[in-house]
């Protein structure tokens, strides 16, 4: 991969930082005025109970992310925020937990009336939001905005607009081509089937140094990983209401997951946020990360040239034909009943489709945006590391079936944790999967 497309998204970044008003450049985005899509105009009129101004006089209210956590991320939100402050003449309150905490933190925020206004979501997430009967509906709010129809269903829950798209993509599986090349492979070649690439990891291994190949998730909070691997093996996780882990398929990858890490293929204690920080220290050739990573990494290595390293390349599969798998990974909107819904509205609103704050924040977090004309823009179509993750990784992605249940997280738990059991030897591939189906089963009802 050359590195002038990256660079070229590099100076976007810095172009971004300065609209954003970060760093030694005092411009801010407020007095860039947005032009591209209207934003702040008050939504169009649609049915059912809606967060939005509509006339409405700004009101103050608290915003919810994990982002805030993250030093890639924070300046971007920390930015839009900002400018929405000048914009509306109002406060916004930021709420942060860490991603492996936030979800439940944020249920029983909400659940216990502690927290009201916009909220960062995993879209994975709203349906067990959603049963709590404190979202609004959001639907009126996405008329003339130019989101994407995908983006928009990627949102909802039962056909209900629970949030507002913010980004769509996938997770998958990033690579060092420099890494890569000292055992002979191009990413353009990358091993198709599951034995060439378990045969490219013993080739790294060989390699030495300490060198971890494979940065897998290892540790239960990120176990949920292995999802993939089971679809990739064949299974279809659930058919129907019923719960298909324990089936020769998901016994067959867990299996094959154990062996690597008996073989050191992978590494012990390893969850998204580790795997980063090994890659980026050149520890790790391969890791799975949804397209935000790369300015984690980038930022966090000692290598000035990683950006023009990074590959995204496509799962294997089992066997020659397979379409390779990959999740769907999505970042939205949602707002929460209760004092400044309305205004939160409007500023997800903005934060989700207003083109100039759009494409500031994707030029400093690299995630894809939901709009067409913010995909149809420069800065997006010029960008090939976000291009050939869409055709490698995000053009096969398919939703975590687990995702249309309630207890889903709960589900995803159970699971992890008997995947872990196989991990450390305490329990048998066979006998682990039986146990989660069995456990998953009946939080599915």
């Amino acid at each position: 991969m050359s590195a002038s497309p990256l660079m070229n998204l590099e100076f976007n970044r810095r172009r971004a930082l300065q609209l954003f008003g970060i760093g030694a450049a005092a411009v801010t985005l407020a007095a860039c005025a947005p032009t591209g899509t209207g934003a702040g105009t008050a939504p169009a009129a649609g049915g059912g109970s809606t967060a939005g101004l509509d006339g409405a006089d700004p009101t103050d209210f608290s915003f919810a992310s994990w982002s805030f956590t993250e030093e890639a991320a924070a300046p971007a939100l920390e930015a839009i925020v900002a400018s929405y402050q000048d914009k509306q003449s109002v406060k916004v309150t930021d709420v942060s937990f860490p991603y492996n905490e936030y979800f439940n933190q944020l249920l029983l925020q909400v659940r216990g009336g502690q927290f009201t206004g916009a909220a960062h979501v995993d879209v994975a997430w709203l349906g067990s939001l959603a049963a709590l009967g404190k979202l609004q509906d959001l639907s009126s709010l996405t008329e003339g905005r130019g989101y994407t129809d995908a983006a928009l269903k990627a949102a909802q829950f039962e056909g209900t607009q629970y949030a507002l798209p913010w980004t769509i993509g996938a997770i998958g599986l990033v690579t060092n081509s420099e890494i890569l090349a000292k055992v002979g492979v191009t990413p353009e070649e990358f091993p198709t089937t599951i034995d060439a690439y378990e045969k490219t990891l013993k080739d790294l291994k060989g390699l030495g140094g300490g060198l971890i190949p494979y940065a897998a998730s290892t540790k239960a909070a990120q176990l949920k990983d292995i999802l993939i691997w089971m679809q990739t093996f064949g299974s279809p996780l659930v058919d129907g209401d019923t719960v298909t882990i324990g089936d020769d398929a998901s016994i067959e990858a867990v299996t094959w997951y154990k062996s690597l890490y008996d073989q050191g293929l992978i590494a012990a204690d390893v969850d998204r946020f580790d795997a980063r920080s090994l890659f980026a220290q050149g520890r790790a050739a391969i890791y799975d990360d949804a397209p935000v990573g790369r300015n984690a990494v980038v930022g966090e290595s000692p290598d000035p040239d990683l950006a023009s390293k990074l590959a995204p390349v496509s799962r294997p599969v089992l066997k020659k034909g397979d379409t390779p798998r990959a999740l769907v990974w999505g970042g939205a909107i949602a707002v929460i009943d209760g004092d400044g819904a309305p205004t939160a509205g409007d500023f997800a609103q903005f934060a989700t489709s207003d083109l100039d704050t759009v494409l500031a924040d994707y030029a400093v977090r690299g995630l894809p945006p939901v709009t067409t004309e913010a995909q149809e823009s420069a800065v997006v179509k010029d960008d090939v590391f976000g291009t050939q993750f869409s055709e490698r990784i995000t053009a096969t992605a398919t939703t975590n079936p687990f995702w249309a249940f309630t207890t889903y997280s709960q589900i995803e738990t159970e699971i992890a944790e008997q995947v872990q059991a196989v991990l450390v030897g305490s329990a048998t591939p066979a006998d682990a999967m039986k146990a989660a189906g069995d456990a998953a089963q009946k939080l599915v009802g």
